[in-house]
């Protein structure tokens, strides 16, 4: 892997070399024993998770359906391709959403809730935080798991700070959570009076004029088409090839209503982070369970296995998913060289992500993906303080050796 490819956070494009067999054998034989492991320790539920999980690493690794990038792209060069596809898949999830969140259970008997989070202080330290984070540690919490799975070494240092930043947050999260700093969560669908049907509409007119926006936007700044590698053909296509975004925003909508169906809450990530930080530190002696972030429901967590939380399964399955397509394409390369300061820069860009995603109450996909389409207005303005904090992150990133795009070049 180059250290451009590196430094832009995502794992190689889908080529045209021949498989790697060996590695895509054991890749293989993870998948399996992940769903298989999964099923025994928390029954079919789980292992449905586990498969989930897998096709949304695939899903994200053939499109490289990005969110670092495509909000690198707008703020720097006015391109706005990436943006769109950001727009296809919150209207496609708006409208799969609306009808499983107005009523009936999901497949296994919950009563399907959205990601409908508070709006205070928290809100806005964290995800300006993220978003700075993203553009220096190369990749947001989906981007950091399937580049991980496709071979990027540096994106693991981000992902391993990433825990240590979310661990943190946990600790803390009594202080940003408390009533004094927080205003209470807004529901477009049940706190207006629009219901789920209204919502969806009203969300589908505000994605449409922003869809409009985005077009005049990238004319405005004549920003180039984005790059795309060219495909596979034939039979290796779905396995080996590159999808188009819109493709992929649509793939990823589907997946996230069938997660919703599944476990009766939408698609997060970084929650299982924290548990994850969380459970080393008890391992080594620290008396975890006294924080406040571990009491009431989230208890129980701490002294079940791994597997039985569907997070951690989800995001097992993205980077397993990852490493499957990534060998299938024969682009799994691990980087033998890491510049110090882009090191520093994944390193601080991993410990703001994972502290900003807990004081925000997620990330790019618990919180801007999975609250718009819960029709929650904390992940309206999730995205709008990432992209501030974007622009905030493309101004350090020169100081790490990082490059910012500029208005002659092409896709990043």
């Amino acid at each position: 892997m180059s250290t451009a490819t590196a430094e832009k956070g995502q794992a190689p494009a889908p080529s045209a070399a021949p498989p790697q067999w060996r590695t895509l054998t054991a890749a293989a034989v993870a998948a399996l024993a992940l769903i298989v492991l999964a099923g025994m320790v928390a029954g079919t539920q789980l292992a449905v998770l586990a498969v989930l999980g897998l096709a949304l690493g695939l899903v994200l690794f053939h499109s490289r359906f990005g969110f670092t990038s495509a909000w690198r792209q707008l703020v720097s060069v006015g391109q706005t391709s990436g943006i769109r596809a950001h727009l296809i898949m919150l209207g496609t999830a708006s409208i799969l959403f609306a009808p499983i969140l107005a009523g009936g259970a999901a497949l296994f008997g919950q009563q399907p809730e959205g990601n409908v989070e508070p709006i205070g202080l928290g809100l806005v330290v964290g995800a300006v935080l993220f978003g700075i984070g993203m553009q220096l540690g190369g990749a947001c919490a989906s981007g950091t798991l399937f580049a991980v799975g496709g071979g990027n070494t540096l994106v693991a240092v981000t992902l391993l700070f990433f825990i240590t930043g979310a661990t943190i947050g946990a600790l803390h999260m009594p202080f940003w959570s408390s009533d004094q700093l927080n205003l209470g969560s807004v529901s477009l669908a049940t706190d207006t009076g629009l219901g789920y049907a209204g919502a969806a509409i009203l969300q589908l007119l505000v994605l449409g004029l922003l869809g409009y926006a985005a077009t005049r936007w990238a004319r405005r700044h004549a920003a180039p088409p984005a790059g795309r590698p060219p495909s596979a053909r034939g039979f290796w296509r779905v396995l080996r090839g590159s999808w188009p975004l819109w493709v992929g925003a649509i793939a990823l909508a589907a997946l996230n209503a069938v997660v919703l169906l599944t476990r009766g809450s939408p698609w997060g990530i970084t929650s299982a982070f924290a548990l994850w930080g969380s459970k080393v530190l008890q391992g080594l002696g620290v008396d975890v369970a006294s924080w406040g972030y571990w009491q009431g429901e989230k208890a129980a967590s701490l002294s079940e296995p791994v597997l039985a939380d569907g997070t951690s399964v989800l995001n097992f399955g993205i980077i397993i998913g990852a490493l499957v397509a990534a060998a299938a394409s024969g682009g799994f390369v691990l980087a033998k060289k890491l510049p110090p300061r882009v090191l520093a820069a994944a390193v601080i860009g991993g410990l703001l992500m994972g502290y900003g995603a807990r004081l925000a109450y997620g990330c790019n996909i618990g919180a801007y993906f999975s609250g718009i389409a819960s029709f929650s207005l904390h992940g309206w303005l999730w995205g709008a303080l990432a992209l501030i904090g974007t622009w905030i992150g493309l101004k350090l990133r020169p100081r790490f050796g990082l490059t910012v795009p500029k208005p002659t070049d092409g896709a990043c």
